[in-house]
């Protein structure tokens, strides 16, 4: 597995190194030794997907409130998504930026996001579909949401949504309150 950094300390795009033969591609796309000596997040306790028909669609963004903080690896199973994490940690040195990784089936690209950072993405291919592997379970009580728009960030999505749910139309713009 190749790690490259991103704009959030500790977040990360992860590509497989894959191995091709006559019968096709193997690569490894996870490693609990690896992510923990790298001071990852190595258990994952709950896993979900996310299918999207519609090129357009825009979910997030979307974080638990501590102590329910989640670590996401996220992957495309079908399709390309522009994927997005925005750090909302006050002691990190990226609090407030965000960065964006294309994940793409074709590739098997993964994108690491520790806790304390708001998630969200933009599908870029009709019939879309992540795979989302957590490190702690939904607590409804936890859920947090920020607008995906909101000035305060300027996230550079590459297109304006075509689709984009009530609950996710709704979320607030920060504020410390909203985000601490």
């Amino acid at each position: 597995m190749i790690f490259h950094p991103t704009a959030i300390a500790g977040a990360f795009e992860i590509e497989p190194e894959m191995l091709q033969d006559e019968r096709g591609t193997f690569a490894r796309t996870f490693c609990a030794e690896i992510f923990g000596e790298r001071g990852l997040v190595a258990e994952w306790r709950q896993c979900n997907i996310s299918t999207n028909p519609r090129r357009g669609t825009l979910r997030g963004m979307h974080w638990q409130a501590e102590p329910h903080g989640e670590a996401k690896l996220v992957r495309a199973t079908r399709g390309r998504v522009y994927d997005v994490a925005l750090d909302l940690r006050p002691k990190s040195p990226s609090y407030r930026n965000w960065a964006a990784v294309e994940l793409d089936e074709r590739r098997a690209n993964a994108f690491y996001i520790p806790p304390g950072c708001a998630h969200g993405f933009l599908t870029l291919e009709d019939d879309s579909a992540l795979f989302y592997q957590m490190s702690t379970p939904y607590v409804p009580g936890a859920a947090r949401c920020l607008r995906w728009d909101d000035p305060a960030f300027a996230i550079d999505w590459p297109s304006p949504p075509a689709l984009i749910g009530a609950r996710d139309a709704a979320c607030p713009d920060f504020t410390e309150e909203v985000a601490p």
